[in-house]
């Protein structure tokens, strides 16, 4: 990630930011206002003005330093190095083993203490 953090609020941007919030409004209202119109319809329109409103957001310096963030999150996707099948299958029973034997001695010692308590109570 950038080292960079430039807090630029240009009254340009300000202007973006409250053009996407009435983008949102308005989906969320027109959705609330127009029950009676197709379901098809009224969806079709809250996606395109909540793509509207991202597309504007998109473009303040806010949306576009999340750009780079995006594009450097991807690149760092790309270095991850993913087991084989065959390692993941060997953990996967690792952990199984693990979890029974576990479990068998966490089962053996509550049925040891019961039986102590048992004992002492009488």
């Amino acid at each position: 990630m950038s080292t960079e953090s430039k807090a630029n609020n240009s009254p340009l941007d300000v202007m973006k930011w409250l053009l996407a919030a009435a983008f949102l409004a308005a989906a969320v209202a027109g959705n609330y206002l127009y029950p009676d119109v197709a379901l098809l319809y009224r969806v079709l329109a809250i996606v395109a003005l909540m793509l509207i409103g991202a597309g504007v957001a998109w473009t303040t310096s806010q949306g576009k330093a999340f750009q780079v963030l995006l594009k450097e999150a991807n690149v760092e996707r790309r270095k991850v190095v993913w087991p084989t099948r065959q390692e993941t299958t060997q953990t996967t029973v690792m952990i199984l083993v693990v979890v029974v034997v576990m479990s068998l001695l966490l089962w053996g010692l509550d049925s040891l203490l019961g039986w102590i308590v048992s004992s002492l109570i009488g």
